[in-house]
């Protein structure tokens, strides 16, 4: 509309500019020449307002969706430059990571009701943004993301124990919700990027309830460490134990008396050629061994 406003108004000021030249050229009239260089201002500056209809510039993170007529074009504009259609109505949509965030009472599925506050983080997929325009409208977000999220988000919550949503299962409650919005907004345009949890809200009862048979189960498992190390360390014991054994009744099968006897008459000779002032004494048992008395 502002392209064949402009083209008219300039029209007219080309009419009213040849005119006033052509009184001034016949006339001499000094009022017809103001009335000329009027007309010319004016005609210069609404065909640059014309043909500025001609191209237009779509900033950083956004596309443009082009309507003629009441007609949505398939092609979408890029962020920068772009010649267009003087006759065409450009709609900007953005397509930069946008969060929805929500706080709901969800059920469990022991049927409790748990508040939860959860987020999506989403974008439009710039090539459908003509789609989303024709078949949604501007309004996406509330028209479609929105009412699936909330159905979604319950959805999955009722397939979940209240005490999932307290631990580390709570990741993959996250995932699910992810999974299965895609499933629906994606074929519409929407390119969900995550569906984090940022707070789960339980009774009290339940919540003590439920960090007391943590932590019962926590102490079970330290019980079990303990006992599987003193499992191990008997084992040990009797490893090293039996070692020990098994030693002593090798070498008391290789000892014998004329082994000892023999080993006496070695130790008694080596002392006799000792030059250490002693006295020795033969013993008159059986084996006969020596008695060692130093003098000093």
């Amino acid at each position: 509309m502002l392209f064949i406003v402009s083209i008219l108004i300039a029209v007219i000021a080309l009419v009213v500019y040849v005119n006033a030249r052509r009184k001034v050229s016949e006339e001499r009239n000094p009022t017809f020449q103001v009335a000329a260089n009027m007309a010319s201002i004016v005609f210069l500056i609404f065909v640059l307002v014309a043909l500025s209809r001609a191209f237009v510039i779509i900033p950083p993170g956004h596309v443009g969706v082009q309507v003629l007529f009441g007609s949505v074009s398939e092609t979408t504009l890029k962020e920068g430059i772009n010649f267009i259609n003087p006759f065409v109505d450009i709609r900007e949509f953005s397509v930069r990571t946008q969060e929805l965030k929500e706080v709901m009472d969800v059920p469990s599925k022991e049927g409790l009701t748990v508040q939860l506050e959860v987020s999506v983080l989403f974008h439009l997929d710039p090539d459908k943004a003509d789609d989303v325009y024709r078949t949604i409208g501007p309004e996406y977000v509330g028209t479609i993301l929105e009412p699936n999220f909330r159905s979604v988000t319950r959805g999955v919550t009722a397939g979940y124990d209240a005490r999932a949503l307290y631990t580390s299962e709570r990741e993959m409650l996250a995932i699910g919700i992810q999974r299965e919005l895609e499933k629906i907004v994606s074929p519409r345009g929407i390119e969900i990027e995550g569906t984090p949890l940022r707070r789960v809200g339980l009774p009290p009862g339940l919540t003590a309830s439920i960090e007391e048979k943590l932590r019962s189960e926590q102490e079970s498992q330290r019980m079990q460490f303990v006992l599987s190390k003193e499992r191990q360390e008997a084992d040990r014991k009797r490893i090293e134990a039996q070692g020990i054994s098994d030693f002593q009744n090798i070498v008391a099968r290789g000892i014998s008396e004329q082994l000892l006897r023999w080993k006496g008459i070695e130790a008694t000779e080596k002392i006799a050629q000792s030059q250490n002032t002693k006295v020795i004494i033969i013993g008159a048992g059986k084996d006969g061994l020596p008695l060692i008395m130093d003098t000093k």
